[in-house]
């Protein structure tokens, strides 16, 4: 485990460290709780022990701030074993109320503290295996199951985010959005699984543009989404002048470029994309404008034969 020793006196520390050290522990220390909370908020620990008595702000102070940084998950609670050389029964229930977890005597036997290690490595590896699972319920949550792209409550929740970023900065911010022609014909044409890895190629041909308009900061923080359907979208949340309209182009290239065979597709004979690109204020314009803008730019596409980006 890796343990957050708070404690003012150095010797104390210094002996305590090499017990843990003895066990098989990393221990990082702390001689007053300001420097255990800055500590904590920087760095991840499994495991806190914490003095009572220390100048200043004491062990219970501390505590209580720590949990104050902490989110609401089971995977994000830290235990905390206050350790102190008087365990009063008072300081045992202030222990609790401020959120500890466990109570020991800094005399404790070396047996009792090797004991309480084992059992909070066992809590430890139940926080690891709680994150973990957290992490992937929240990717799949989060993404699109078919295309592995961000879905459209994820997209939804970071352009919110991400529209307040701009307005405050001052910069412009644009969205395109994208449809596969004539798909309805491509299923009906080719079957249904095919039209499953149609959207796949596709999706990944739109996210490779978005993530190299990224990556060459022409386009910062350029990303993808399923919108829903047949139809994508690509954001760029601080978009420099007239960068959607390369982006639009590069994404009806690069699908294009797949060669993917579409017979019912009239004049192009092979899957392509309409695309409506809008580049926007956000301090002279509202998300529903500028998601009615890109529409009627990839509508205006479709009008004008596919295989096209219109922007604004």
């Amino acid at each position: 485990m890796k343990i957050l020793l708070v404690d003012d006196s150095r010797a104390i520390a210094m002996i305590t460290t090499a017990r843990l050290e003895s066990f098989g522990h990393e221990v990082r220390h702390a001689n007053n709780g300001q420097a255990a909370i800055d500590m904590f908020r920087n760095e991840s620990f499994d495991l806190v022990l914490m003095d009572i008595e220390m100048p200043g702000m004491n062990g219970f102070e501390t505590t209580t701030r720590i949990r104050g940084l902490e989110g609401h998950e089971p995977w994000a609670w830290t235990p905390i074993i206050f350790v102190t050389a008087t365990d009063s029964d008072t300081n045992l229930i202030t222990a609790i109320e401020a959120g500890g977890d466990d109570f020991i005597s800094k005399s404790s036997p070396e047996g009792v503290l090797q004991a309480k290690m084992k059992a909070m490595s066992r809590i430890a590896a139940l926080r690891s295996r709680l994150a973990q699972a957290n992490g992937k319920l929240q990717d799949q949550a989060n993404h699109d199951g078919l295309t592995g792209l961000f879905n459209r409550r994820a997209m939804d929740m970071r352009i919110d985010t991400l529209w307040e970023t701009a307005v405050q900065k001052g910069k412009a911010f644009s969205l395109l959005m994208i449809d596969v022609d004539n798909f309805k014909k491509y299923n009906d044409h080719y079957g249904h699984q095919s039209g499953d890895d149609c959207l796949r190629a596709v999706a990944a041909a739109i996210d490779g543009v978005a993530m190299r308009a990224d990556a060459d900061r022409l386009a910062p923080g350029a990303f993808a989404a399923r919108y829903g359907g047949e139809e994508f979208s690509v954001i760029i949340p601080e978009a420099p002048p007239g960068v959607h309209v390369g982006v639009g182009l590069s994404i009806v290239e690069a699908v294009a470029a797949l060669n993917l065979p579409h017979e019912r597709n009239e004049s192009w004979g092979r899957v392509t994309v309409s695309v409506g690109a809008v580049c926007v204020s956000p301090a002279s314009s509202m998300v529903k404008d500028v998601f009615r803008q890109a529409d009627e730019l990839l509508y205006k596409a479709k009008g004008s034969g596919r295989n096209r980006c219109e922007s604004n």
